[in-house]
């Protein structure tokens, strides 16, 4: 059963090594991920598993002790997911189960066992769904780690240049995943969620099949777009 779940983006920057000089930009963004983390702590389940977005339309599975690093930023910085699990894998973690691996570790986390999930940015709605109720099923006490960014076209200097159906679309992302509102998550326009270059939109339905027997509410703890991107920060309990 679905204990609670932290929602978070999962930018490099918001690692501070990675962002440097402009660290300080995301420090809101950073304390609400600390603070949706403590809803996880709070909630003191059995095992926590990290939920991020990958590459096409299939799942990759990394176990505890799965390493990542952020050498590919210019960074000397290595992380590992979770406890040294002795995990032997030759597969890195990608980029956003490396932030939530690096979130995990500046708070210290070892209140459960920690796996990854990376789930393809175009996995349709309800194999998404069909995957969160079967995480959801695994342990009487699950959490989750949901990362991912909302669009990527809030201003002409975003990755994607400015889409006017940006804004809206993230504020509809904020308000469901405030609230909790599963419907509204498993209805999310994949194609529409492609061409605004969402991360989030398959993670987000993950968490919406996880959740749907668990009687959870949300709390919005942030949403900003700084550098044309959506970040949104939730947590449910």
């Amino acid at each position: 059963m679905l204990v609670a779940a932290a929602v978070c983006p999962c930018p490099p920057l918001l690692v501070p090594e990675v962002a440097a000089g402009a660290a300080p930009e995301l420090d809101p963004a950073r304390a609400a991920c600390t603070d949706a983390l403590g809803v996880l702590a709070a909630a003191r389940p059995g095992r926590l598993v990290v939920v991020g977005p990958v590459d096409g339309s299939g799942c990759e599975t990394y176990p505890e002790g799965t390493p990542g690093s952020f050498r590919g930023f210019g960074v000397d910085l290595d992380v590992r997911l979770g406890r040294d699990g002795g995990a032997h894998t030759e597969r890195r973690l990608p980029y956003a189960l490396a932030v939530a691996a690096r979130l995990l570790e500046g708070t210290g986390w070892s209140d459960a066992p920690v796996e990854g999930l990376g789930v393809g940015d175009r996995l349709p709605p309800d194999e998404c769904a069909r995957i969160g109720r079967d995480i959801a099923a695994r342990s009487e006490r699950v959490a989750l780690l949901v990362m991912g960014d909302a669009s990527a076209c809030r201003t002409l200097k975003a990755p994607g240049y400015l889409d006017e159906r940006a804004a809206p679309f993230d504020a509809e992302v904020a308000r469901a995943l405030g609230a909790a509102d599963l419907a509204a998550l498993t209805g999310l326009d994949t194609d529409l969620a492609h061409e605004l270059k969402v991360s989030g939109r398959a993670p987000w339905q993950v968490l919406a099949g996880a959740a749907e027997d668990a009687g959870l509410g949300g709390s919005l703890l942030y949403e900003d777009a700084p550098y044309g991107v959506g970040y949104i920060v939730a947590g449910w309990s």
